[in-house]
């Protein structure tokens, strides 16, 4: 056998990611990276209900009667001081906030069941709360709805290790679970940039897709079984560990991706693949948005299965993050980056097949600058400039955000469409996403304006509906979108989704005012 030749790599190749120290700034917390914390002086948001024009339905309001109860059922569980209810009433865009004056707080599946079954009676409304990480407005009241949180529901229950399924109940924080399994040699199916902060079980009410989409797909194939408390107070037990089971309606997947509109998720089961033994990250520039459908059509080919993540940015997004956050680009300038990483189990083989495409890439002309990262630590940072362009936007100023699922090769378009549209009204116009079909579209301006929303809607709806897309890829409908479902499904099934709803929560307690259109 002849021994193996060493990659003659081109230089670029090997440059290193920027060092820890320096432009990279110092490492940040899971709430620094979401932007949790405002600023002294942050102006208060405005009501939900004075923004826009939702009525109240009627339900009943909490009374000293309630709370005593609430406090036999979760006893130091309730929270009705108002300092510590301004955080749960604002969602993270701090651009909708309701007026709870409760605040339950359940560590079990029996207590949530007996608190919806005191609401369903007294008609009272419920806001089921995780991480209130969502970017639609699914996870605040709108009005004075009661606010369940699953903060204190954190405990895993059963890993098997062979099989790699954890059980574990809605309160845990995505980032502490991904840690809990990979001390055991599996990862989580799915990664977020707000993994310091969600919960699993608002992952799999909104059906969050995030940056391992690629790889493994979405929850609904990877959770395997839930429990859930429906509006009466019944546990709803699906909690299979089973990958195969045919015996009739596949009910969890009703309340994947529902907002806590049919159910609150107590318990999920999920399928966890086995942890890499090797990962490797690309950072490339890219001369135009044709060239990174070029890059990721010859990824495809030339990478396979080791394929794990595709995401794209343009100037805008890294501009800002260097702008906002000091974080510089490892690149020379190019108008469009793209970031990609491959996970297997051999790091030769690995490491010779993105080599070969990072050469065949260079010498066609689809990538005119890189750096790639093979250590941990560089590894995180190079991943640092695509997740935190969220906090960027925010602290750009007012942002205006649109969550689409395109064809790929109109994935952009709307981009240039929107610039030329709003023109100055706008300070910046930016679009980063997945290369699945996933766009997210960000709009940022130095206030809040009536006018430039306008131009924004239902232009941004009507566009992505002439191209056959849907007006929410991964983010889910929450209040900000629920009237908007029509620009992606038919009345048909709109009608069906009203009727379940009516079904499983007759009195309409659970998350009112998010998901399902409004009716008049």
């Amino acid at each position: 056998m002849l021994p193996r030749r060493p990659l003659a790599w081109p230089a670029w190749l090997l440059r290193g990611a920027p060092g820890a120290a320096g432009s990279w700034g110092r490492p940040v917390g899971p709430l620094a990276r979401r932007g949790c914390c405002s600023a002294p002086g942050t102006p208060e948001v405005p009501l939900t209900r004075e923004r826009y024009p939702v009525r109240r339905l009627p339900f009943s309001t909490v009374s000293k009667q309630d709370l005593a109860a609430f406090e036999r059922i979760v006893p130091g569980g309730v929270v009705t001081d108002p300092e510590a209810l301004q955080a749960p009433n604002v969602d993270w865009l701090r651009t909708l906030r309701g007026c709870s004056k409760v605040l339950l707080r359940p560590r079990t599946s029996e207590e949530v069941s007996h608190i919806l079954r005191h609401c369903h009676e007294r008609n009272l409304a419920v806001n089921p709360q995780g991480g209130n990480t969502g970017m639609v407005g699914g996870s605040v009241p709108v009005f004075d709805e009661i606010i369940l949180s699953t903060a204190r529901m954190n405990r895993v229950l059963s890993f098997h290790s062979v099989s790699g399924i954890l059980v574990c109940q809605a309160g845990c924080v995505l980032e502490e679970l991904s840690r809990y399994v990979e001390e055991r040699d599996f990862i989580m199916p799915l990664d977020l940039g707000a993994k310091g902060s969600c919960h699993i079980g608002g992952n799999v009410a909104t059906n969050a897709g995030g940056l391992r989409f690629l790889r493994y797909g979405s929850l609904h194939g990877t959770v395997l079984g839930l429990e859930v408390v429906l509006a009466d107070g019944t546990v709803l037990d699906c909690l299979t560990s089973l990958r195969k089971d045919n015996t009739g309606y596949d009910l969890k997947q009703l309340f994947i991706g529902s907002e806590g509109t049919l159910g609150i998720i107590t318990t999920v089961s999920i399928l966890c693949p086995p942890k890499p033994r090797a990962v490797n990250v690309a950072f490339l520039g890219c001369p135009g948005f044709a060239e990174v459908l070029q890059t990721f059509s010859t990824c495809k080919g030339m990478l396979g299965e080791i394929l794990s993540a595709f995401e794209f940015m343009d100037a805008v997004c890294m501009q800002l993050v260097g702008r906002h956050l000091h974080l510089a680009s490892p690149v020379q300038e190019s108008p469009f980056y793209v970031l990609i990483e491959t996970s297997g189990s051999n790091a030769g083989h690995d490491a010779e097949k993105l080599g070969h495409f990072l050469e065949h890439a260079l010498g066609s002309g689809l990538v005119t600058d890189g750096t790639m990262a093979t250590d941990q630590r560089k590894v995180k940072m190079l991943w640092a400039l695509r997740e935190r362009i969220t906090e960027a936007l925010s602290r750009d100023g007012y942002v205006y955000k649109y969550d689409l699922s395109l064809p790929v090769e109109r994935l952009y378009d709307i981009v240039t469409d929107l610039r030329a549209r709003l023109g100055p009204h706008a300070k910046h116009v930016v679009g980063y996403g997945h290369l699945d079909g996933n766009l997210h579209l960000n709009v940022t301006a130095e206030a809040f304006s009536p006018s430039l929303l306008a131009a924004l809607e239902p232009h941004v709806y009507e566009w992505t509906a002439g191209q056959q897309g849907s007006v929410s890829a991964e983010h889910g409908v929450g209040f900000r979108k629920r009237d908007v479902l029509g620009y992606s499904k038919p009345p048909g099934a709109l009608q069906l989704m009203q009727q379940l709803k009516a079904l499983l929560d007759p009195k309409g307690i659970l998350n009112p005012y998010k998901t399902l259109p409004s009716q008049a």
